[in-house]
């Protein structure tokens, strides 16, 4: 693969630090601390109850698949497991926090000093460090109408997150992506998270410094929040950096901001000012108790685990002679990647085949159709009996298509497909040796041409013979009776 060039290519004497904290929002059925529907809601302030809206008196009660599931994340991204764990309090004041605290945890999170390895662009892999996975509260989200007035909706707050915060390993927008792709990927993979961007299901804040090479000390880290897509991401850090290194190069200095990223001038945008850490006021939330996590616990989540993507990436590689490009797009999809394993269940399909009809004509079918795979009518299995009918020599590959379209449109069986077409290649050697001696008798002069070197009229001869075989007939067998016969 070739490397994509980036801003920080223009700046060799720099280097830049990137670390990324990511909101993970659970799939549980019912919040982190209470028992209303983890659901969205469109009506404001309807899927809430007197813990999640922070009435005085109440007691939260933990949800324990989200202990569950904080324990998988942290065995699938190589982190130890904090035996003895706590919850805290973190206050701050705003309008959506009904609590004026949020209950999150502290020095004692669940998950500590991980990896993720990225496969980057040009093949190799590298390993982003991770601080800590913690459980968390979401508050609820604040809506600023045109009439200068805000207004509350607590239907999100209780929502189960789970924060995993990076150290500043990653030195690119190209790393960043592969960190975030690579970190929704095993989320999915788990089952534990929609992984929906637009939704806030999945969202990322990126923590970035430059320094020139050699320094000691990482720069003035500035950080980039409520950025909904990959690709926005990447634009604003390649923005990000060059404005902090240009900053640098005029003398000036980089501040501690918060910045979002405007789509519509293309450019980081301050939102506050930080020059100090805020000071949060973390207390050892009285209200739950210390929970202790056994080698058991750990064992049994472990026991549970699926095949992570970038072990599927390797296996598809080695086992299936897939080539990394393919791979990639299988498994960055855990639909995608189920239905090609699922094609595969017969051993006798060849799966250089089966990829080729996923990444063409799968995946082309349902963006022209606009389709999801659970609503494809060309079922794993019936894709499995359209290869192997070529496979087999009944059909070739013309027909193939024939029968392929049919079924995404109708659903039925490829071999009934077939019968009702009358798509049967002509396999028989003496059938299709009559057919092609009488093409060569018919046509002496462009047998002459062809003799006489000019070899692209050997098209001409193979055209005639599907033309006369209607496109039924076996195109291996038509070759070899044309050179024996042009000889």
């Amino acid at each position: 693969m070739t490397k994509t060039a980036s801003v920080i290519d223009h700046y060799p004497e720099y280097e830049v630090n990137i670390g990324m904290e990511v909101h993970v929002q659970l799939s549980t059925k019912s919040k982190i601390f209470c028992a209303c529907p983890n659901v969205i809601s469109k009506e404001p302030n309807t899927n809430i109850c007197n813990v999640c809206a922070g009435h005085p008196g109440v007691l939260p009660v933990l949800n324990k698949q989200v202990l569950d599931w904080a324990i998988l994340a942290g065995l699938a991204t190589n982190c130890k497991i904090t035996q003895s764990s706590q919850f805290a309090r973190k206050h701050y004041f705003y309008p959506d926090l009904p609590k004026n605290y949020q209950t999150t945890q502290s020095d004692q999170p669940i998950c500590t000093e991980g990896f993720l390895p990225i496969r980057l662009e040009d093949g190799t892999i590298k390993n982003v460090r991770l601080i800590r996975i913690h459980m968390e509260e979401d508050a609820g989200k604040n809506t600023h109408a045109a009439t200068n007035e805000s207004f509350v909706d607590l239907n999100r707050a209780g929502t189960p997150l789970l924060e995993i915060v990076s150290y500043p390993d990653i030195s690119s927008a190209q790393e960043t992506k592969a960190y975030l792709k690579a970190l929704r990927s095993i989320v999915l993979y788990l089952n534990i998270c929609s992984g929906n961007m637009e939704e806030g299901a999945f969202r990322a804040d990126t923590n970035i410094s430059v320094r020139k090479k050699g320094a000691k000390d990482l720069g003035t880290r500035c950080e980039l929040k409520n950025i909904n897509s990959f690709k926005f991401i990447s634009d604003a850090i390649e923005y990000e950096i060059e404005r902090q290194i240009e900053l640098l190069e005029s003398g000036g200095k980089v501040r501690q901001e918060t910045r979002l990223w405007d789509t519509k001038t293309h450019e980081t945008v301050i939102m506050r000012s930080k020059e100090e850490a805020a000071d949060y006021r973390y207390l050892t939330d009285p209200d739950l108790p210390f929970f202790e996590i056994d080698d058991a616990w750990i064992a049994r989540m472990k026991s549970t685990m699926p095949e992570l993507p970038f072990a599927k990436f390797d296996r598809l590689v080695k086992e299936k002679e897939l080539t990394p490009y393919e791979a990639d797009i299988i498994v960055d999809d855990l639909a995608l990647a189920n239905y090609f394993e699922s094609a595969l269940a017969d051993p006798k399909i060849n799966p250089k085949q089966v990829v080729n009809w996923v990444l063409r004509d799968v995946i082309g079918y349902l963006n022209e159709h606009k389709l999801t795979l659970d609503q494809f009518k060309v079922t794993p299995s019936k894709l499995a009996e359209i290869i192997e009918l070529v496979q087999s020599g009944k059909i070739n590959n013309g027909a193939a298509k024939e029968v392929f379209a049919i079924v995404a449109q109708t659903g039925q069986n490829p071999n009934d497909v077939v019968q009702e077409k009358g798509l049967e290649q002509i396999g028989s050697s003496d059938e299709l040796e009559k057919i092609i001696k009488d093409i060569v008798d018919a046509n002496p002069q462009v047998v002459a041409d062809y003799k006489s070197g000019k070899e692209r009229l050997f098209g001409f001869f193979v055209g005639q013979a599907m033309q006369k075989t209607q496109g039924k007939g076996n195109p291996k067998i038509i070759q070899d009776l044309l050179k024996k016969y042009l000889q």
